[in-house]
């Protein structure tokens, strides 16, 4: 998954789309990832008498498919490649503008 934690992203299909923000999480087994801000759901949590909580609904956000997402370079969205150092180190690159990605 070419996507990471701590990227920024736009959103390019669905109900969000041209929505930005931050991958708080990545889940590459499921390939989804979870962006600050996007995909936001209603979950219901239950009540706790016991440990005296109250039910309430939370405001979430929901993982969205990582193919539904793209990394901002310069405001534009980008896709992402690799390059490999001399020293045989890999690094992620824009395939835009072929500057490497921090």
């Amino acid at each position: 998954m070419k996507i990471k934690k701590d990227d920024e992203v736009v959103v390019i299909a669905g109900k969000d789309k041209g929505a930005t923000g931050k991958v708080v999480k990545a889940l590459p087994r499921e390939q989804r990832v979870v962006v600050e801000g996007v995909n936001l759901i209603k979950k219901h949590k239950r009540a706790n008498p016991a440990g005296g909580q109250q039910g309430e609904v939370v405001t979430m956000e929901a993982p969205i498919h990582v193919s539904n997402v793209a990394v901002v370079e310069d405001g534009k969205a980008t896709r992402v490649g690799y390059r490999f150092e001399e020293d045989g180190t890999k690094v992620r690159v824009s395939r835009r503008t072929g500057k490497d990605i921090s």
